[in-house]
């Protein structure tokens, strides 16, 4: 006998170890609009707005928006918004269904479901997780777009929150918004600055891309077929300005356990350059030297060690996050999660539009204090190494980047004319800002240190940089 699919239908059939949602559906009157319906919305804000509407407050049902690729849509319509998460940790395994998505549409086929969704008097609260090279005019069209509608129907403002690893997400999102209006749109610009909320926000938990595996471990736990099934881990953390729509809205979410704050930036600077920061260098140490996983790289002594020094020594020291330390302490832990499959090309993908962000403030700091930046420097030249698309097995990978025809070119003759790749590739202020590429100092040890990754190899060069300063 066929198992039989997850679904509304068969969510009785679950096994009962497995949290399963137990309120009423109302499709027609969601009221969260989610844009970049990914794994990571899915796992985080997805259960948190799961955890309001089981307290039975009704007004967090999620349209959810997937901005491209209908193969997400398609498998989650056949469940009817359905899937399982693989909650992991020190302490075990849990299983949970969340039951908060209500509503799905593919903005490139079914815009005018996405704009009438923006405009629905029921919606409340439009969260975004594009990706940092999502923040496009396309982007900002389409929020305008919904905008004018809701505006037009004369429904109350939303609450519009980024949720992406960018800093001032908010302020950039409306920044965004307004440099693609048009003369036309004044009016509607004036609505929006006085009625919708554009709060910062920092979000913060470790979901792999779907696997195999974990589909296969859902139908085990379930007992029914699950093709969206996730795996992530107990730490989440979710800090949002106390700017809303709704005042109200700001203890809901902290009784859920967000962290609703003024200061979003100490959070969100720390998890850019700590976590992410991190993730990048060990992304690509894993892709050159074939680990393929996060937890892979951190169970290497050496890989750990050189974490922990580069957000000790070159990280902490220009954060405001006060509890950096236990943070840290965290972050390791979390990366070691035998059941995270984190992907090493997953995390290195778009390289180029995160590391901006991750790295140079960092080096920066430690420029202006007078402190060494050897990890960075040494990621740096990890990263030029990356470019050459083959791992030190011989095995060819793909750069998965907007920007992978140039960085492919810049690095393809790295072994033969190092210095020329190294001044094509430092002299990009898109990747380093205005003032790294003229710094001599920084060019110097990027070079030292491509040089070693170059003729020693990525692990015997992490190994001596770590005794540097032992």
């Amino acid at each position: 006998m066929a198992t039989p699919q997850l679904s509304r239908a068969t969510l009785s059939q679950v096994s009962n170890t497995v949290i399963t949602p137990g309120y009423a559906v109302h499709p027609l009157k969601t009221g969260v609009v989610h844009l970049g319906l990914g794994a990571f919305h899915r796992a985080h804000q997805a259960m948190v707005f799961d955890q309001l509407l089981r307290e039975g407050d009704s007004r967090w049902g999620i349209h959810g928006v997937g901005m491209t690729q209908p193969g997400l849509v398609t498998k989650l319509r056949a469940q009817d918004g359905l899937y399982a998460v693989r909650i992991a940790g020190a302490t075990g395994v849990e299983w949970q269904v969340p039951g908060a998505l209500w509503q799905t549409s593919v903005a490139t086929t079914e815009r005018q479901n996405v704009l009438n969704a923006i405009a629905a008097k029921s919606t409340r609260w439009l969260t975004l997780t594009v990706t940092e090279k999502g923040y496009t005019a396309s982007l900002a069209q389409l929020l305008i777009d919904g905008l004018r509608l809701r505006h037009a129907a004369g429904h109350a403002g939303l609450t519009i929150a980024s949720c992406d690893n960018l800093q001032g997400n908010g302020h950039k999102l409306q920044a965004l918004i307004h440099a693609t209006a048009s003369a036309q749109d004044t009016a509607l610009m004036q609505w929006m600055d006085a009625h919708c909320a554009f709060p910062c926000s920092m979000v913060d938990r470790i979901v792999p891309a779907a696997t195999d595996e974990v589909a296969t471990a859902a139908k085990d736990a379930l007992g029914l077929i699950d093709d969206c099934a996730l795996s992530t881990e107990t730490f989440w953390e979710w800090v949002i300005e106390d700017k809303f729509v709704d005042p109200a809205d700001g203890a809901l979410l902290a009784q859920c356990g967000v962290r609703v704050t003024p200061d979003v930036h100490s959070y969100e600077e720390a998890k850019l350059r700590m976590l992410n920061g991190s993730h990048s260098a060990m992304a690509l140490m894993g892709a050159i030297t074939g680990r393929p996983y996060i937890a892979t790289c951190i169970g290497a002594d050496h890989i750990r060690e050189f974490v922990y020094r580069l957000m000790s020594q070159e990280v902490a020291p220009h954060l405001s996050r006060t509890d950096w330390a236990d943070y840290r302490y965290a972050l390791i832990q979390r990366f070691g999660n035998p059941y995270l499959k984190h992907s090493v090309h997953q995390i290195a993908t778009d390289s180029s539009q995160k590391i901006p962000q991750r790295w140079p403030p960092s080096i920066l700091g430690q420029m202006a204090k007078g402190q060494a930046f050897e990890h960075h420097a040494l990621a740096a030249a990890i990263f030029l190494r990356y470019t050459l698309a083959v791992d030190e097995q011989g095995h060819a990978y793909a750069l998965n980047d907007p920007q992978a025809e140039s960085l492919l070119a810049i690095g393809k003759n790295q072994v033969t004319d190092a210095a020329g790749s190294l001044k094509a590739l430092l002299s990009r202020q898109d990747l380093w800002g205005t003032e790294l590429p003229h710094n001599t100092l920084w060019a110097q040890r990027v070079a030292y240190w491509h040089d070693q990754v170059i003729h020693q190899g990525i692990d015997a060069t992490v190994k001596f940089a770590i005794t540097l300063d032992a």
